[in-house]
């Protein structure tokens, strides 16, 4: 644990040692107190959480106290304690432990984020110099609570308050220019303390935390799930590059109805729209531009100051724009588009705009019939497949997300000059594997991604987007994936 916070105090001098952790946590407190002697300007936090308050200190309350006296007593210059061990405490030890440390009285809430104010009167019955209230966001919306709670008390009292899970990324990225003291972060990605809590490196480069002000704009990505996205990656790249005061957010949206509370209550000023959401939001818009009107799907949605919602569609920009860099002209070029669902109507539309001719390949026989009559496009079935050759190919569908075992298509189904797969993680599908083998040039999914993300960076800030550089970083956020799923194996 000493040897850890070696390596992070340099760059990280605020530090908790998590002594509910150790066997023996009393051990630690010689070995924390010579760490404290070298580095003078750590400032360190003493916990030693029970079991029965979502820790793993299986002592008694005394046991507690008295490791975390130690601890005080050893130079840590706060100690924190649960509120259910200050209901179980005298005042006096509560008063002893304070005079030698900050206290920082703490809540946790597993389940729920609710009562803050009821939880936080309970708490101001106990003179302490930190108040900490953590619940669990359920929902978006958990974090609209727990941002508005913090804007009422935290000008009254010092609080430290987030929300945990998936969900609670919103109020652990702008709990600070919400009213929370600080806040927590993981020294690494397999060692987090709290569910949904990110690595202490996230924080700080991809949401910039340190820069989070009240002028900072929130953009998100939504979908369900949503965990696996690049966006946050490729977004905040790019604001840091353009020099841009904004962030831009994870969202793990169970309703449309939720994400919309967030987005007029907190304000988010952008969406970018992901699965299974991009049809089904429309209904909510104002206004759309009129790919995603003919498309009838959008994947990127700006807030209006007057609160109005508009929809626009940027998928076409990431099959289009590829495609113009190789080939001379998509005017007659024949295409073939795997799938029927959002991706392929966004291609289908946009290449026929262009004057390309258009087939269609989906799974099942309707939605593909449908989006041939609407798009004017022409339907093939798969045995068909091979006395046809075709310019490009484009995969939009989902097969192959994730590994690369799975492919849409044979070997002998490919026959193309091009083959484009819309998806981009694994960075080397299946099919583009299969593609290169039969001799064809392949377009990775990581281009459209890119290319659409641009445009989507285009819409919301009016300037250039820095394509070089939102290329680099996905690009790295994806090496860096590969290699986390091969140190898991």
């Amino acid at each position: 644990m000493v040897e850890k916070a070696e390596a992070l105090v340099r760059d990280n001098p605020f530090l908790e040692f998590r002594l509910d952790y150790l066997p023996k946590p009393g051990l630690a407190i010689i070995k924390i107190k010579r760490f404290l002697e070298l580095h003078h300007g750590a400032v360190v936090i003493a916990t030693c959480r029970r079991v029965a308050n979502g820790g793993r200190f299986r002592g008694s309350i005394a046991s507690e106290l008295d490791v975390l006296s130690k601890a005080a007593a050893n130079g840590c210059q706060l100690v924190d304690v649960e509120l259910q061990t200050a209901n179980k405490c005298k005042p006096e030890q509560l008063q002893k432990l304070r005079s030698r440390a900050a206290l920082i009285l703490s809540f946790h809430d597993f389940r729920a984020t609710s009562r803050l104010d009821e939880t936080l009167e309970k708490m101001l019955a106990y003179p302490a110099d930190f108040y900490k209230i953590v619940s669990t966001a359920t929902t978006l919306s958990d974090n609209v609570t727990m941002i508005n709670f913090l804007a009422r008390e935290g000008d009254r009292h010092s609080l430290v308050s987030m929300c945990m899970g998936e969900q609670g990324i919103i109020s652990r990225v702008l709990a600070l220019r919400a009213g929370s003291a600080f806040t927590f972060a993981a020294a690494s990605t397999n060692e987090a303390t709290a569910p949904g809590q990110v690595t202490a490196q996230e924080l700080r480069n991809v949401y910039r935390i340190e820069q989070v002000d009240a002028a900072t704009r929130v953009y998100g990505v939504v979908g369900d799930p949503i965990a696996h996205s690049l966006s946050p990656a490729i977004m905040n790249g790019a604001f840091r590059r353009e020099n841009v005061n904004a962030v831009f957010l994870a969202l793990h949206a169970k309703t449309l109805k939720d994400l919309l509370t967030c987005v007029r209550e907190i304000p988010i000023h952008g969406v970018s729209v992901t699965m299974p959401y991009k049809e089904s939001i429309l209904q909510y818009l104002d206004n759309t531009d009129s790919h995603s009107a003919k498309i009838g799907a959008c994947n990127t949605v700006v807030r209006a100051q007057d609160g109005k919602l508009y929809g626009f569609n940027t998928d076409t920009a990431g099959v289009i724009r590829p495609l113009e860099r190789r080939l001379n002209t998509l005017e007659g070029a024949r295409i073939l588009v795997l799938g029927a669902g959002g991706a392929a109507r966004a291609a289908v539309f946009g290449l026929k705009e262009r004057g390309s001719e258009v087939y269609i390949l989906n799974r099942s026989a309707g939605p593909a019939k449908k989006l041939a009559h609407q798009a004017r496009a022409r339907m093939m079935k798969r045995p068909d497949l091979k006395k046809m050759a075709f310019d490009v190919i484009i995969n939009a569908t989902p097969v192959g997300l994730g590994n690369t075992r799975e492919s849409p298509l044979g070997e002998k189904e490919i026959n193309a000059r091009y083959v484009f797969d819309m998806v981009y993680d694994p960075a080397e599908t299946r099919l583009l594997k299969l593609a290169k083998e039969r001799g064809a040039q392949v377009i990775p999914g990581i281009e459209m991604f890119v290319h659409q993300a641009a445009r989507q960076f285009e819409i919301w800030t009016g300037k250039p987007a820095p394509w070089d550089e939102m290329l680099r970083v996905v690009l790295l956020a994806l090496q860096e994936r590969a290699q986390r799923t091969a140190a898991g194996k």
